[in-house]
């Protein structure tokens, strides 16, 4: 069995004419843009493009396969070399049942099954062109949809307090909202982690999945996990989620969860650290807060541990977040060393040494190590090292 690096949440921020598809993601994060960057600068092996429902982006997809850059593999999957892309699409629901908003990931296995998929979206949303939007239909009927065509379905960042299916505090359980027997697997966020989501005993049937909900090309794989196939395609990595043949998650790489933008509760107005009981901010003395992923997993905590066949989480610190270590010095080591794959993992100390300062080597294997202190981010402001 093979280990492949797998980033399942990227978002397209515009399409190959200049059209905006994430409003909120950078103008260079095009569908070509993504692929050539998860390849040879990350270093990934399988990536999800989760705004592939957009029209435009439908095009640039069958503009690649016409020229032979992509090629798509019969058990599902655009192959870019030796890089996998999973086409997907993110979507919102919000109606009286889901008590929402709640974001919901959709992947397919090719290109034909994502054109009907997009086809049938557009009678139920308000602008396909667009990322992450409201679909008018229940999450149940979503589901089953998804199902119909083959595809798989995770909840998105099921935590963050906005726009999630626990951190609102509406919804105290997914079946509330969904077929539990229709859900892949669940996506867990910045702001937690493995040991975190276990404390929800409903949680304990599902395979956990770590991505990075990136908006930029730097922010690709600043969570990501490894997975065990033979190859890296569709049909593979719905058995590694159902842990079907010895297809699994072998290991979650992610964001401590103190440097997650919402672990733990602050003040709107100052950003003040707060307790969970708080009425008033002891700051500036406000009376709104944004409840932090740590408290709202307390209140939601129906078990203690994680089942045995739960794969480690490992505390990853993203490259952009050491200190001193700007775009120009990581281009200069993933030009040396071929990848960010490579330095987070497998680049010596020594060879460190001889491309950046002391420091930052020895930054670098610190959070390598998990011995890097952190200070904890909230209210939609990152954690950041304490070293």
């Amino acid at each position: 069995m093979n280990r492949y690096y797998v980033d399942l949440h990227i978002h397209i921020g515009r399409t190959w004419t200049g059209k905006p598809v994430k409003i909120t993601g950078a103008k260079s994060l095009t569908f070509t843009n993504i692929i050539e960057h998860a390849r040879h600068e990350k270093g990934l092996n399988m990536i999800g493009i989760i705004d592939s429902h957009s029209p435009e982006v439908i095009l640039e997809m069958e503009s690649l396969i016409q020229s032979g850059d992509v090629i798509e593999h019969p058990e599902g999957g655009l192959v870019f070399g030796d890089l996998t892309v999973i086409p997907g699409s993110e979507l919102e629901i919000y109606d009286e049942q889901c008590k929402g908003p709640i974001h919901l990931l959709c992947y397919f296995p090719n290109l034909s099954v994502m054109r009907e998929f997009s086809s049938w979206l557009s009678g139920h949303l308000k602008n396909i062109q667009l990322s992450s939007q409201r679909i008018y239909v229940s999450g149940l009927v979503l589901q089953k949809k998804v199902k119909e065509l083959g595809g798989i379905f995770i909840p998105a960042h099921v935590f963050t307090p906005f726009k999630s299916l626990y951190g609102k505090g509406v919804t105290q359980s997914l079946t509330e909202v969904l077929d539990p027997e229709l859900i892949d697997g669940i996506e867990l966020g910045l702001s937690s982690d493995t040991s975190m989501a276990d404390q929800l005993k409903e949680l304990h049937n599902y395979t956990f999945v770590t991505n990075s909900d990136a908006h930029s090309l730097a922010k690709i794989a600043r969570e990501y996990q490894v997975i065990a196939m033979e190859e890296p395609t569709f049909q593979e990595l719905q058995k590694a989620l159902k842990g079907i043949d010895g297809r699994k998650i072998v290991a979650n790489y992610g964001l401590d969860p103190l440097l997650g933008k919402y672990h733990k509760t602050v003040c709107v107005e100052c950003l003040h650290s707060a307790q969970n009981d708080e009425q008033l901010c002891t700051h500036c003395g406000s009376n709104k807060f944004i409840k932090g992923v740590a408290d709202r997993i307390l209140e939601l905590k129906t078990a203690e541990g994680s089942p045995v066949w739960r794969p480690p989480y490992v505390h990853q610190v993203p490259l952009e977040f050491i200190p001193g270590l700007g775009p120009r010095l990581l281009e200069k080591l993933v030009n040396h060393f071929g990848s960010e794959m490579a330095i987070l993992h497998e680049v010596p100390y020594e060879a460190l040494k001889e491309i950046v300062t002391p420091k930052i080597s020895d930054l670098i294997m610190k959070a390598r190590e998990g011995k890097i202190n952190l200070a904890a981010g909230g209210g939609g402001k990152y954690g950041k090292i304490a070293d």
